[in-house]
């Protein structure tokens, strides 16, 4: 394991997975591999959220992490990984919540047609039904992010802060980088001790990546759904 991600989602941590594997440090985990995994995937970060880190096997045939699951348990993965830097992706904090809330808080709870998609999707798909847990889990419910609070801005803003002061307070300063995307390759690249590349830092819209994986996997479980229960022609 080369790089751990501790940075939350919706801090460019799509752009990070890619940026990652053009330094030469992937295949780089992220949520998208959740996603396209539903019955594999899911089962195992249960297990670590009971406390059976299987790290080995979610990380068989990958150098790096970031986003979540794995950035929720960033200290675990760095005692686990006692030479893997820790990379902290931060971004201004208001827009941060505007992002969440507009996909990860949409899906569980709200009105928009990602929040409808995801909540149909559910009702007949029992392996959504089980991911949609895993998140509840991670953020909020137990010990996750936002347990206790989670409704409002403040709330939202509040729990990243919270995380990003327990990143910071857990990981030594030499192994740890605080990294807006913003600033673009060079701080990244100087704390890997690797070249800056030719080609800019990529900038993936992971909120649009984010949306359309879960409307399109809702409404094809859904059209799938529909088709079992067809009448035969």
């Amino acid at each position: 394991m080369h790089v751990i991600g501790a940075g939350l989602p919706r801090t460019g941590t799509l752009t990070q997975k890619i940026a990652v594997e053009m330094l030469g440090l992937g295949p780089c985990y992220h949520w998208v591999d959740v996603l396209a995994d539903l019955d594999g995937r899911v089962e195992q970060w249960e297990r670590a959220l009971d406390g059976d880190g299987p790290w080995e096997e979610i990380f068989a045939g990958f150098e790096s992490t970031v986003d979540w699951p794995g950035g929720f348990f960033a200290t675990d993965l760095a005692a686990a990984y006692p030479e893997a830097k820790v990379l902290l992706s931060v971004r201004n904090p208001e827009r941060w919540e505007a992002s969440f809330r507009s996909t990860i808080w949409e899906m569980c709870f709200g009105q928009e047609l990602i929040g409808h998609v995801s909540r149909a999707r559910s009702a007949i798909d029992p392996r959504w039904k089980r991911y949609l847990r895993l998140v509840d889990r991670m953020f909020w419910v137990d010990h996750g992010t936002f347990a206790g609070g989670y409704a409002t801005a403040d709330d939202l803003i509040a729990g990243l802060l919270r995380h990003q002061d327990a990143v910071k307070a857990a990981v030594p300063p030499q192994r740890l980088l605080v990294w807006d995307v913003t600033e673009g390759w060079e701080p990244l690249c100087a704390f890997l001790d690797v070249p800056v590349p030719a080609e800019p830092l990529p900038h993936a819209n992971d909120r649009d990546t984010f949306i359309d994986r879960v409307v399109s996997g809702g409404i094809a479980a859904l059209a799938a759904w529909q088709a079992e229960r067809a009448p035969a022609a």
